[in-house]
């Protein structure tokens, strides 16, 4: 089963990929937010040591200028507090110092430490011991005052460099984002937006009056349901059109025809009744063997005048198919059983069915309809005509089928769905109600595909010169529609003719 994508889940993609960046950058800068918060309170904490080693120097001064026992403790109390900074912050001094310096300035506070008890316990009367105690308690305070300048110092180059990384990081991650948050846009806008602006150019071209298809190059879901519901509709709008237009025309044909028809009418009569009294005279002439003489050959003579005769005849019919079928007439409708107008339409032709024709008729016997049972039973005499014609002089069959439709039930027979989506297709099929479907096929040689959109216009016929007015089917039309009905076609060199009809199937029939 192929997977087609749709414009939805591009959007929700899109915009998941937006939102996973955002969280993405924003876990990064929460990180690296933590992590400069750990530096800034080492940072306090490096400078509380630096700040303890300042004040026992400041201390060890006065305790060696006034020698007072307050100055001393302070001393002691700081470089005491020195050592717990060092001991409790060992693993963040190891990561700015090395374990060699920490461990030299841990010995150094100790030495120190030691160096000023001894220097309070001499008493006055030893100056030089004091003095050489004093000298070397400030080589070991100088020592722990650049120690800890050093680590200060490291401290806050380390987090300048922390700061300049994070703001760079986040000044780039804000491009990247940006930047993939426009790149998203214009693939989803040449994936959204460019089929949309196709269709609407279509929709442009479309409104000019050419009923072109919609081709769009899109594989997404929306798009193609949208493309195939256009182009149905498309289909539907250009058959409506084509209906109307050849509604109007007939319309206006149908004016002409009946004017034309009264003016021919009159000449026929005349020539028909000028065509008999002359036949009348020469038979009585060569009954009588007149003497008067004859510039043509008798037999000849009576052989023009009998053409004379059947081609008016034949006029004076096609004359009378135009007048009865351009006036409106009301319709005498009555409840008709579709296999008994059958059978007596059959009986009206037994006479004209060639030997090798068969006719196969399969009608359920409850088909009971409404409808004009002239009207309809000429419709069908014309089809069966036809499908005689077009069987004759060779062997074959013509098949008549019908069955009952329900509303809105699928066609189970894909020929009949074919067929009556076929764009040569005629009239308005229903599918809200009832109905009954009508199948005559005839295997005669059937009619080739560029003729089948024109078999049902007025005075088109495939017949030779003489042997069809071209209205027959023309005629059928008209009483399918008349009868809110429709019909179609299906043939083809080889296959025969089908014609299927639909006609509605009242409540109360």
């Amino acid at each position: 089963m192929n997977y087609t994508p749709s414009i939805r889940q591009k959007i929700t993609l899109g915009y998941f990929a937006i939102v996973a960046m955002i969280i993405g950058l924003s876990v990064f800068t929460f990180l690296e937010l933590r992590y400069l918060e750990k530096k800034i309170m080492f940072g306090e904490v490096i400078s509380e040591f630096f700040d303890a080693t300042l004040e026992l120097r400041r201390f060890e001064k006065n305790f060696f200028l006034y020698e007072k026992q307050p100055d001393y403790d302070e001393n002691v109390q700081y470089v005491s507090r020195a050592q717990d900074i060092i001991d409790n912050n060992l693993k963040g001094f190891t990561v700015i110092a090395s374990s060699k310096q920490i461990s030299s300035l841990q010995v150094s506070l100790k030495e120190y430490k030691e160096l000023m008890e001894r220097y309070a316990k001499t008493n006055s009367g030893q100056p030089a011991r004091k003095t050489m105690l004093a000298a070397n308690i400030r080589i070991a305070g100088k020592e722990i005052i650049t120690i800890a300048e050093e680590l200060s110092k490291t401290e806050r180059n380390s987090l300048q460099r922390i700061l300049n990384s994070s703001r760079n990081i986040l000044l780039v991650s804000i491009m990247v984002l940006s930047l993939a948050a426009i790149a998203i846009g214009q693939v989803l806008s040449r994936m959204v937006v460019k089929p949309l602006k196709a269709l609407e150019e279509s929709m442009g071209v479309i409104a000019e009056g050419e009923f072109e298809p919609i081709s769009i190059d899109s594989k997404d879901r929306e798009i193609v349901s949208l493309t195939k519901a256009f182009n149905k509709m498309l289909k539907q709008l250009e058959l409506h059109e084509r209906h109307l237009i050849q509604s109007e025309k007939l319309a206006s044909l149908g004016t002409l025809l009946s004017g034309v028809a009264h003016e021919l009418n009159n000449p026929l009569s005349n020539i028909s009744s000028s065509n008999q009294i002359l036949m009348e005279e020469f038979r009585e002439a060569l009954e009588a063997q007149a003497p008067r003489p004859w510039p043509l050959d008798p037999d000849f003579t009576k052989e023009l005048m009998a053409q004379i005769n059947e081609q008016t005849d034949r006029a004076r019919n096609i004359v009378r198919s135009l007048l009865d079928f351009s006036r409106n007439r009301d319709f005498k409708k009555g409840p008709l059983s579709l296999k008994n107008l059958f059978e007596e339409t059959i009986q009206f032709v037994k006479g004209q069915v060639p030997a090798k024709v068969g006719i196969s008729l399969t009608v359920p016997e409850d088909i009971i309809f409404v409808a004009d049972k002239q009207r309809l039973q000429q419709a069908f005499l014309n089809l069966i005509k036809n499908a005689l014609d077009a069987i004759a002089p060779n062997e074959g069959t013509i098949t008549i089928k019908a069955e009952k439709r329900r509303a809105m039930d699928d066609l189970e027979d894909e020929k009949k769905i074919g067929i009556y989506n076929y764009l040569k297709y005629r009239g308005k099929c229903t599918l809200d109600q009832d109905t009954v479907d009508i199948e005559l096929h005839d295997s005669g040689p059937g009619i080739p595909q560029e003729l089948i959109p024109k078999i049902f216009d007025p005075f088109f016929t495939t017949k030779d010169v003489g042997k069809g007015s071209g209205l027959g089917l023309y005629i059928v039309h008209e009483i399918i529609e008349e009868h809110d009905g429709c019909i179609a076609v299906d043939s083809g060199p080889g296959k025969g003719t089908t014609f299927l009809i639909r006609l509605p199937l009242a409540d109360n029939a």
